[in-house]
């Protein structure tokens, strides 16, 4: 059995909670991960996963030996970096993933810096409203607004944003400004639709959750398209602090409700790799972290 094949193949299966998502990682067989693994329980003596029909855990035997094995094979690759000269100098593939508007608007602009720094790096940036899993698609590092699942994954709060009701000035200076949630009954309404029910919204005051059932005059898919909707006055939308920052400032925009906000959402670095992470994952992170936590507008 090859040593260093079976953890890396360990690792994976852990890493997916899997031996299928494990296997299209690795580009191997299922049948050759499942003989690894077992060859591998075999030489050790010893249960490292217990495995059902839906989902592969670690035992706790298991947990152990993947952390060493992660430091083994991340010491092995700096190491082999370390020989060939490149100790210190990122390179490789980075693949990331961040909402669409969120990637266009703040992640960017670190990653064209983190290329011009790096240039033997290569970047593919998966900016996507929808939430992109890290093992099956092979990503690195992702952004995640809201709330995080139990996972294995590494995660680091950079900052956080509102989700906040808007209009146009023209808008609220022909139809008045609603007080209360209750006033949006009276108000011409655009939803989204994949953001959650379109025809409530949830607000929180004195400590106490309040839901609003909506009559949306426009429902569209799109944040962008909601937004342009109420930049010309078309009426009331709600989006996230940091996709109409730039129109608040200009004046565009006149947040409303703000007493009635629901609670922050944390925003989140999400990554696989744990603290023996690759040398260009941790070079982004270290300066994607520095650099979201300083952005004025997401908070």
């Amino acid at each position: 059995m090859d040593r260093l094949q079976a953890m890396q193949i360990f690792v994976a299966v852990a890493d997916a909670q899997g031996f299928a998502g494990a296997a299209r990682q690795l580009q191997l067989s299922p049948p050759a991960v499942t003989r690894a693994i077992n060859d591998l329980e075999s030489h050790l003596g010893v249960r490292l996963l217990t495995r059902t029909t839906r989902v592969v855990r670690l035992t706790e035997a298991g947990a152990r030996h993947a952390e060493d094995c992660r430091r083994i094979l991340a010491e092995l690759a700096d190491a082999d970096a370390s020989v060939a000269g490149m100790h210190g100098a990122p390179r490789g593939r980075l693949v990331l993933t961040a909402p669409l508007m969120f990637g266009a608007m703040h992640v960017m602009p670190v990653v064209t810096d983190y290329l011009q720094r790096y240039p033997e790096v290569q970047a593919h940036c998966l900016f996507l409203d929808r939430v992109v899993n890290l093992l099956d698609e092979g990503v690195d590092v992702a952004v995640r607004i809201g709330a995080l699942p139990d996972s294995s994954m590494q995660a680091v709060r950079v900052n956080q944003v509102r989700r906040v009701l808007c209009a146009a000035p023209a808008y609220l200076a022909l139809h008045g400004t609603p007080s209360t949630p209750q006033d949006l009954a009276d108000h011409t309404v655009t939803t989204i639709h994949g953001t959650g029910p379109t025809s409530e919204w949830r607000f929180w005051h004195q400590g106490e959750p309040r839901v609003v059932k909506l009559q949306p005059r426009m429902l569209t898919t799109t944040n962008d398209a909601a937004m342009a909707a109420a930049v010309s006055g078309f009426g009331i939308t709600r989006l996230l602090s940091y996709q109409v920052a730039e129109h608040v400032r200009a004046g565009r925009l006149q947040i409303l409700l703000a007493d009635y906000e629901p609670p922050v959402l944390p925003v989140h670095l999400l990554h696989r790799e744990g603290r023996y992470a690759a040398q260009r994952v941790r070079a982004f992170l270290d300066m994607a972290v520095e650099r979201l936590r300083g952005v004025g507008a997401l908070e």
